[in-house]
């Protein structure tokens, strides 16, 4: 219970100032407020059982619940060229950031988590991708800090850039949801864009979420044949973890069985509460000390990573016209 109700705790205030200030994403207060707990005083132990399962199964269900997000309809009505785009962001991302890393000598988990959450779905898809890969405690928190980074910068620089091209907004509005990290940080860049732009961004930031379950799987399946992740990650059974399996249950649910409103919304507050709990979870054990030893490899990883989602993202925007 200790562990759980500062995570709650924390989860409460940053649910507040989202509620004041709609743009900034509670997930990432939660990570913020969290690291800066976890490095003001030490942890207790007594707060580690509460964590754990905070960081693990409010988690899962925070991730299983995001499935109702997506419907097939919204997907099918962004029309097949948005798809194919949404696609070749992903795939594009996941492989280069791979390839970077190794030229960059970043170590193979760290490097799966980058190219996960800066591909996908920021904070949610690095948490999602931990257990997958065999990563620590350290290489979570460094691609969380690293995801917040370079999302939260994309916030300004995006619609600057897109300005300066001269996108109009669906088109800057499509380039936003094909390669901003975070739905909230996606949410905040085409709100800057304009009033008309989050329409547009939102649906194509959630198929790209929706992609999650076949990341997963495939470094799943990388994973067990590499000696990256250790003989005993390689052991397990399961190549496509249970709450992906939840996540695309939710997915084919909301798509074929019209939920009320108040049923869908309740859903939606349960979700961003535990994963906003989970990512506190996760930001107490984002020890500075243990960030501060990083190196500036990681740091030139992201870069090179929000680069060529950005870049791959605003090439298929001028191709598609």
């Amino acid at each position: 219970m200790p562990g759980l109700a500062v995570t709650a705790a924390i989860t409460a205030v940053a649910l507040v100032v989202n509620r004041w200030q709609p743009l900034l994403s509670a997930l990432l207060l939660a990570i913020v407020l969290g690291a800066v707990v976890g490095n003001v005083r030490p942890v207790p132990p007594r707060w580690q059982p509460g964590l754990s399962f905070a960081a693990r199964r409010l988690l899962r269900l925070g991730i299983v619940l995001l499935g109702l997000q997506i419907t097939l309809s919204a997907l099918a009505s962004l029309g097949w060229q948005r798809l194919i785009l949404v696609v070749v962001v992903v795939t594009s991302g996941v492989l280069g950031t791979l390839a970077a890393g190794r030229l960059l000598r970043v170590p193979a988990r760290l490097t799966a988590l980058v190219a996960c959450g800066f591909s996908i779905c920021g904070a949610a898809a690095v948490a999602g991708a931990e257990d997958v890969v065999g990563a620590d405690e350290e290489e979570t928190g460094t691609a969380l800090m690293l995801v917040v980074l370079f999302g939260t910068l994309s916030i300004p620089v995006l619609p600057a850039a897109a300005t300066l091209i001269g996108l109009d907004t669906t088109s800057a509005a499509t380039w936003a949801g094909a390669s901003v990290h975070e739905v909230a940080q996606v949410v905040a860049a085409a709100a800057t864009i304009g009033s008309d732009a989050i329409a547009v961004a939102v649906p194509i930031k959630l198929a790209r979420v929706l992609c999650l379950a076949g990341v997963v799987a495939g470094y799943g399946l990388a994973f067990r044949l590499t000696s990256a992740a250790g003989p005993q990650l390689r052991a397990r059974p399961s190549l496509v973890p249970g709450f992906i399996l939840g996540f695309l249950a939710m997915v084919v649910v909301g798509s074929v069985v019209s939920l009320p409103a108040a049923v869908l919304g309740v859903a939606k507050t349960i979700q961003t509460a535990a994963l906003a709990m989970a990512m506190a979870a996760l930001g107490i054990s984002m020890q500075a000390r243990s960030l501060r030893n990083v190196g500036w490899r990681p740091f030139l990883l992201g870069l090179v990573a929000t680069l060529i989602v950005s870049l791959v993202a605003l090439t298929g925007v001028l191709l598609i016209g």
